[in-house]
């Protein structure tokens, strides 16, 4: 199967109710249609250093930064296709890279270190960033229930709508149930839209009637300051060392 293996675009984020998610989806159903996808539970393995380099440095807000992570758009098993995705983000700009391959090909190259049998210039790019921060393995799974949708005229303009954020430090795994800590709230959505360039003026109509406007959202750092930074000033107050 086909699909994009490189993306160069802006991702903006807005936190709603449900109520006005129904809403917005009314009022832009002569714009949109849904992906073939239809809801799709996505699951994620992100990787980190033992101290949480990657990430402490993203909540910063630095002008650049990046991420690894392992994604699968179901269940996952040992044959099924996983996505290896590397994000970087340079100035409000998106650039994601990355590659299919069989679930445990992947985990053998990121977390075993064994070398895949047939480079690609997306690989070696991964390669590159994993050998520069050294010992990266998982540190979360985040999974979430999603949404898809694409501009009827644009379909590079995409806009989804993200349900029962969930995360653990247990069972890192894309084969394993979705279960975890919710780090939503139950009546909230976090919807995002993703484009080349500005928003049509239907979009922006419905914004603007609606009163969303953009926030900052990180589904692995609000992870790590809800789940896994109290854990570690619990164990630095109990002397342990990490």
């Amino acid at each position: 199967m086909a699909y994009q293996t490189i993306f160069k675009r802006y991702e903006f984020k807005y936190i709603l109710t449900k109520e006005q998610k129904q809403r917005v989806l009314s009022m832009l159903q002569t714009h949109i249609t849904p992906d073939k996808y239809g809801r799709t539970t996505i699951r994620n393995l992100y990787f980190d250093t033992d101290n949480y380099r990657l990430i402490r440095r993203s909540i910063e807000k630095p002008v650049y930064k990046e991420k690894l992570r392992l994604r699968s758009y179901q269940q996952a098993s040992p044959e099924s296709d996983v996505f290896a995705e590397l994000k970087k983000k340079y100035q409000s700009v998106v650039y994601k890279r990355r590659m299919a391959l069989p679930e445990s090909v992947a985990l053998k190259w990121l977390c075993e270190k064994e070398p895949l049998a047939t480079q690609t210039q997306i690989s070696k790019e991964i390669d590159y960033f994993i050998s520069y921060y050294g010992n990266l393995h998982p540190t979360v799974f985040l999974s979430y229930e999603r949404e898809a949708y694409y501009a009827k005229v644009n379909p590079e303009l995409r806009i989804t709508f993200d349900e029962n954020v969930l995360c653990r430090q247990t069972d890192l795994s894309l084969a394993y149930d979705a279960y975890g800590t919710s780090i939503l709230d139950e009546d909230k959505v976090l919807m995002e839209i993703k484009c080349a360039g500005g928003f049509p003026l239907w979009l922006t109509n419905v914004l603007s009637e609606e009163k969303i406007y953009k926030t900052s959202f990180s589904k692995y750092g609000t992870a790590y300051e809800t789940l896994i930074f109290p854990k570690l000033k619990e164990e630095h107050k109990n002397g342990i060392i990490i």
